[in-house]
């Protein structure tokens, strides 16, 4: 307890008597077991025992922390590539020291790595492509379905496709029978990973979730399909073939999506200016 705790002390040096001997008059205070010494004597040491205690608390909790850091960062994941025992979980997004595959089948990357890490990067990359604007187009929806699917698988698509992508759906869309926009109007479709996760992995095969959110619409003055968000997951059957993965079979499902979000819509103008401005990326994990 400090002195300006005591009654009577730490005041007006000037004020007047407060019933402990009048006014001007001072007293001394004499603990008891100090003798007649009226300053009490040397003045004792600091406690330092709960400063001890905190300090190894605080030690303790570091080790704590350290070890628990180095313990998550081994993952679930085994040498060969395959799940732990943990199953199946979300992968994480963080850079891996890992370099991305440098080669392209045409604008596709290909040359993925055979392990959990290739698959996934694989059925992302392909989540964009196939949502990409060039499905729209036969020619280039011919090359992208030959480049990402099984040989077998490609050419079982390719006919139900053709017929899928027909002149009255392409005409709701705003685009045109060969799926061009009209005049001074962009169509844009680009699908954005958001993560994925390793369903199944073992040896030739994989399975591998794509969550992901995507633009699709008509960004032009007369558009009467303007540009939306969507959310899905699609989930790709994948196969090691010649080298790289392939998709044997895929499918898609809505969600999970967010709450819509209170910024304001852009206009058209805007939106054609973003989409020639920003470029969509060619790799995605």
């Amino acid at each position: 307890m400090s002195f300006g705790d005591e009654h009577g002390y730490g005041g007006d040096p000037g004020r007047k008597g407060d019933g402990f001997g009048g006014s001007g008059q001072t007293r001394t205070r004499l603990p008891d077991g100090r003798g007649t010494d009226p300053y009490g004597g040397p003045r004792r040491p600091a406690r330092t025992s709960r400063s001890l205690v905190t300090v190894v608390g605080v030690v303790v909790l570091l080790i704590a922390a350290i070890a628990f850091v180095n313990r998550g960062g081994s993952g679930n994941t085994g040498s060969n590539g395959t799940k732990g025992a943990a199953g199946a979980g979300a992968d994480p997004t963080a850079a891996t020291g890992v370099k991305p595959v440098t080669g392209k089948n045409g604008t596709i990357p290909s040359g993925f790595a055979k392990n959990e890490q290739g698959a996934a990067s694989a059925a992302a990359n392909y989540a964009v492509v196939l949502g990409s604007n060039g499905m729209f187009q036969q020619d280039s929806r011919h090359t992208i379905v030959d480049s990402v699917y099984t040989p077998e698988a490609a050419a079982g698509l390719k006919g139900p496709q053709d017929r899928a992508y027909s002149t009255e759906f392409l005409s709701k869309l705003g685009l045109d029978a060969d799926g061009n926009p009209p005049q001074g109007s962009d169509f844009i479709s680009r699908t954005i990973p958001v993560g994925t996760k390793v369903e199944t992995l073992a040896g030739d095969t994989a399975k591998v979730s794509v969550w992901y959110t995507g633009l699709i619409g008509m960004s032009g003055p007369d558009s009467t399909d303007p540009v939306r968000t969507t959310w899905q997951t699609g989930t790709f059957e994948l196969k090691w073939v010649g080298d790289d993965w392939k998709i044997v079979a895929d499918s898609q499902k809505d969600g999970p999506a967010p709450v819509p979000g209170d910024v304001a819509a852009s206009t058209a103008d805007e939106m054609s200016k973003a989409v020639e401005q920003y470029g969509g990326f060619t790799y995605a994990r």
